[in-house]
């Protein structure tokens, strides 16, 4: 099944929660990696990105689990961005 690309309205990292759970991640020995997140009832996907100079981190919109675990399985597959 395709599906159509979608593009993740990536944000600044910001603090939100005072404690937080990663459910699953990829590897993170590529430049570019990703956490699926939850905290304080809502989920988020993380993306890491390190280069030789920094580490810059975003975060999707934090949403209720199902929207969040779609866009988890869209990056996986290469659908996302």
């Amino acid at each position: 099944m395709r599906h159509r690309h979608q593009s993740v309205d990536w944000r600044p990292e910001r603090p939100r929660a005072g404690r937080l759970r990663i459910k699953e991640h990829t590897c993170d020995c590529r430049p570019v990696f990703y956490e699926l997140c939850q905290a304080g009832g809502l989920m988020f996907v993380r993306r890491t990105e390190r280069t030789r100079r920094e580490v810059v981190v975003h975060e999707s919109p934090w949403t209720i689990a199902r929207r969040t675990q779609d866009l988890w399985l869209r990056l996986l597959e290469g659908a996302a961005h």
